[in-house]
């Protein structure tokens, strides 16, 4: 169990990222939840929060190895997803400026 709850603490903490800067820089971003900026600011905070809760909830310390991996393969799954299919399959049309 404590593999898994690391895997998502990576995977919220991953996801966080894009949400919370796009919603301190102002910027729209496609979210569940709409895609204004303090819609996006308040999600990636409260994924922060999530992936902590779980990271403890995961008892890292006690395997920090095993834990550590699998939190790394959890922030290198929503990392490919962001940067293949992206938030709702729009990675492919955003990036047409030429990137």
């Amino acid at each position: 169990m404590s593999l898994v709850l690391s895997f998502l603490a990576g995977v919220f903490g991953a996801n966080a990222t894009p949400h919370f800067i796009k919603g301190i820089t102002k910027e729209c971003f496609p979210c569940v939840f709409g895609s204004g900026p303090l819609v996006n600011l308040v999600a990636g905070w409260a994924m922060y929060v999530i992936a902590a809760l779980t990271a403890v909830a995961a008892d890292m310390t006690a395997h920090p190895v095993p834990a550590f991996s699998a939190a790394a393969a959890g922030v290198l799954a929503m990392g490919v997803f962001h940067a293949t299919i992206g938030a709702f399959g729009r990675g492919r049309a955003a990036s047409s400026s030429g990137s």
